[in-house]
């Protein structure tokens, strides 16, 4: 056993002797509401949108992004699940910024291993060979995390699955400070009709 799976069941077995009446917590979210955002460790949407143990879904990929599954779990958090209002939220300091399509399909053909990076950009170790398969990946980087904000609060919107009268707010988180920072543009396309 790792010693990372000996720390996660460690935790486990604590959170377990505190668990409480949290077994009968409903399916549903408490606070009929969704957060989209990024996976970075950073980012702790509980502490920086007060949530507790079943108030809000928070569904979360690289960079927070608009991807047919973030919008499947969405759709599935309103018509299953009763959820009212959703938030998009990137943040300053993303990975997602750091490369591009082409940068990912280059490294994946080089080897499958952990690339590094420096003040020159990305590298690979070239070691034990790589797929041409990323090269055929739509990897949904970012830009500008505005725009980026912007275009996944439209293409939620704008998908025929989603009902005019559910709010999408835009907002991106700074790392530096933990404030949630709005996106004008994005709360403007996002208003509930």
């Amino acid at each position: 056993m790792s010693k990372i799976v000996e720390e996660v069941m460690s935790a486990n077995t604590d959170y377990v002797a505190d668990f409480g009446d949290k077994g009968s917590l409903p399916m549903p979210p408490g606070r009929h509401f969704a957060i989209l955002t990024c996976m970075d460790a950073r980012l702790d949407p509980a502490k920086y949108a007060g949530l507790a143990e079943g108030d809000a879904h928070v569904i979360r990929n690289a960079g927070g992004r608009a991807s047919d599954d973030a919008i499947r779990s969405l759709v599935i958090s309103y018509k299953l699940l009763g959820t009212r209002e959703w938030f998009v939220i990137h943040h300053t300091d993303c990975g997602m910024e750091t490369f591009n399509n082409e940068i990912m399909g280059n490294l994946l053909s080089g080897s499958l291993k952990t690339a590094s990076v420096d003040e020159t950009g990305w590298h690979d170790s070239n070691a034990g060979g790589g797929t041409t398969d990323g090269t055929f990946v739509e990897w949904l980087t970012i830009g500008d995390q505005a725009k980026s904000v912007l275009a996944d609060v439209q293409r939620i919107r704008n998908n025929s699955m989603v009902p005019a009268d559910i709010p999408i707010y835009g907002y991106i988180y700074d790392c530096k400070t933990g404030k949630l920072v709005e996106v004008p543009e994005a709360m403007e396309a996002g208003k509930a009709n």
